[in-house]
């Protein structure tokens, strides 16, 4: 499994940030499908339908280049640009949050002032939902996830959590990190990142299975590229409905702590950063993965690249016998490497 990578990686456009400048592109994901939501009647501050509804229409770059991620990323309390088109008067809209798998709002409704709005403070997984009279309209896309903060890491633990030591916590500069951790609980492991990703496709696979929560580091670009990649695949094998293409991820995001243990794994590997993913695809549809599924799976991300040189990164293709199954390592550092394992 080793991995080749660089002392210090190409400077490249981060998706996730707190700020609104870079985190634009999938701030404007995905205000795709509306829900009423109609409040059981045991809520604290239950509100009563009216006709006012705000409707609500996507940005021309929802769901980022593929059209098919479902996450968006921020730090707590931090203002992100969200834009969405209303019909009816903007100024008479506030908007509050609603924890995924919850009904309650996190808060009372706070004024919609243009696209920016304050994410709420506590980590977690939320949908926007805006608000107009008496009328609260859940937008059901993009979750947006509020990241622990790198910061809250102390000594190597999270909350109980083993992450370990970051080069960059070591070495200082040259090294990256990432900006924070998703803090997934049992019952968020089904929640879709993107069209063809779970959020438990990138756990990592470590010794902590019975703690929790556990915390993940990952990068929507990422997200993006597979997406892109899965796109590029069906394209090339005769249409998008075509095939029904099911990547299996081996190895998404890797703590220090268990990199550190992976046999041939690299010292500074980009699992680390949640911005690289192993995965193994039936590229030719014909039920098994073999070396011709991991040159048809080269190619695409080949071509990926080529098209989006914002998500050119590594790309290692492992068909040796000590492997049960072949599989390409994808990722999204910002600088081209390729190799075999």
């Amino acid at each position: 499994m080793s991995e080749q990578v660089g002392s210090r990686t190409a400077p490249r456009r981060r998706y996730a940030q707190a700020n609104v400048a870079t985190v634009a592109l999938f701030a404007v994901a995905a205000l795709g499908v509306l829900q009423f939501y109609h409040p059981p009647q045991n809520l604290a501050r239950p509100f009563p339908l009216v006709t006012s509804a705000p409707a609500a229409t996507p940005s021309l770059n929802a769901f980022g280049e593929s059209g098919e991620v479902r996450l968006r990323f921020a730090l707590p309390s931090s203002s992100i640009e969200f834009p969405f088109e209303v019909g009816g008067d903007p100024s008479a809209l506030r908007y509050q949050w609603v924890s995924v798998g919850d009904t309650a709002p996190e808060g009372l409704p706070s004024s919609l002032s243009g696209a920016d709005v304050e994410v709420p403070s506590r980590p977690g997984f939320y949908l926007l939902a805006l608000v107009r009279d008496s009328v609260r309209e859940i937008l059901r896309e993009p979750t947006v996830a509020v990241m622990v903060p790198f910061e809250t890491k102390k000594n190597g633990w999270l909350n109980g959590y083993r992450i370990g030591v970051y080069l960059a916590e070591r070495l200082g500069g040259g090294h990256d990190r990432p900006e924070g951790f998703l803090e997934v609980h049992p019952n968020q492991l089904d929640l879709q990142v993107s069209t063809h990703f779970k959020l438990s496709d990138f756990l990592t696979h470590d010794t902590q299975a019975s703690v929790w929560p556990k915390y993940v580091a990952l990068d929507p670009r990422l997200l993006d590229k597979l997406e892109l990649v899965l796109a590029k695949i069906r394209e090339t094998n005769g249409g998008a409905h075509r095939m029904d293409l099911t990547p299996d991820v081996h190895s998404g995001f890797r703590t220090p702590a268990h990199n550190a243990g992976v046999e041939r794994a690299a010292r500074d590997s980009r699992h680390q950063y949640g911005d690289a993913a192993d995965v193994a695809i039936d590229a030719d549809g014909d039920g098994r993965v073999t070396l011709h599924d991991e040159l048809l799976v080269a190619r695409a991300v080949d071509e990926v690249e080529d098209e989006h040189p914002e998500l050119t990164g590594g790309m290692g293709l492992y068909t040796s016998a000590r492997y049960r199954t072949p599989y390409v390592h994808i990722d999204a550092r910002g600088s081209r490497s390729r190799w075999r394992g």
